[in-house]
């Protein structure tokens, strides 16, 4: 039972949602957009959050798709992570999608719910960093693209009222080779020590992070460290865990140094999958 009063609307179109949005907030109320839910209906449920009303995008088409179009893998915003999975059309975004939350909650949680939410690991963003994809963010201009690595600086920046939209991803970006590490405290289905993604594309590698830090990144000095051809394997995976950039978290999932041991072996065991693959 959520334990306020709030209203409910579902717009049919990206214009009639935000000026919705835009009309509740002029009131001095505040509104949330509403995809799968499950974030909004546990914190209200513990009173860690309040709106005065929620404005689900599930009946809004651009939000709901999930095909390949043009050569380009488009998904919306309210897509679940079960049916990311289940479409087999993005497999390591898929392979990440499957490793958060049990099934249950993926056949509720949405990728835009996953990106735009307040849990800080949002491990769906890291392939999204990795394959370049773009996202599609609706605002008081109309539709705009931009490349993902662009607009997530710790999370995603959308000015108030913005949506979005959905995530675009070049196919060629989808069938690379790729490696999804999660180390978990104990459970599969837990909260990350450390999700590591990585592809290879051109031979270069790409790599991005979540739960190392207190949010998600892709960092091109780890990534030139990385594929840095005069550096053994060992003295590259040495160089990065001596990066003094990387605030590593501390907490009850894990000590620092804990998370540190676990990238030093993850990073060594990506790098030699990786190096075998063409």
């Amino acid at each position: 039972m959520i334990p306020f009063k709030f209203k409910y609307y579902k717009p049919d179109t990206l214009q009639e949602a935000f000026e919705l949005y835009s009309h509740i907030a002029s009131q001095g109320k505040t509104p949330m957009y509403y995809g799968g839910g499950t974030e909004i209906i546990t914190m209200s449920r513990a009173n860690n959050i309040r709106m005065d009303a929620v404005i689900d995008l599930k009946g809004i088409p651009e939000c709901c798709g999930i095909e390949m179009v043009g050569g380009r893998l488009i998904i919306g915003s309210a897509v679940t992570l079960s049916r990311i999975s289940e479409s087999g059309l993005f497999p390591l975004l898929g392979q990440t999608a499957a490793r958060i939350a049990d099934h249950t909650v993926q056949c509720r949680l949405t990728i835009g719910g996953n990106i735009c939410g307040t849990i800080i690991y949002k491990e769906t963003v890291l392939p999204l960093m990795v394959c370049e994809s773009r996202v599609v963010i609706y605002g008081k201009g109309g539709k705009r693209e931009v490349q993902i690595n662009q607009v997530f600086d710790n999370k995603l920046r959308l000015q108030p009222g913005e949506i979005l939209t959905g995530i675009m991803t070049d196919s060629c970006y989808c069938s690379l080779p790729y490696v999804h590490v999660k180390k978990t405290k104990s459970d599969k289905i837990a909260y990350p020590l450390l999700t590591v993604v990585a592809v290879k594309k051109d031979n270069n590698i790409k790599a991005a992070f979540s739960g190392l830090t207190d949010h998600p990144f892709r960092s091109r000095e780890i990534e030139d460290c990385i594929n840095d051809e005069n550096l053994s394997d060992d003295d590259k995976v040495n160089r990065i865990i001596g990066f003094q950039q990387i605030s590593v978290l501390d907490d009850t999932e894990g000590s620092s140094g804990y998370r540190r041991f676990v990238l030093k072996n993850t990073l060594k065991n990506t790098l030699r999958m990786l190096e075998k693959v063409k």
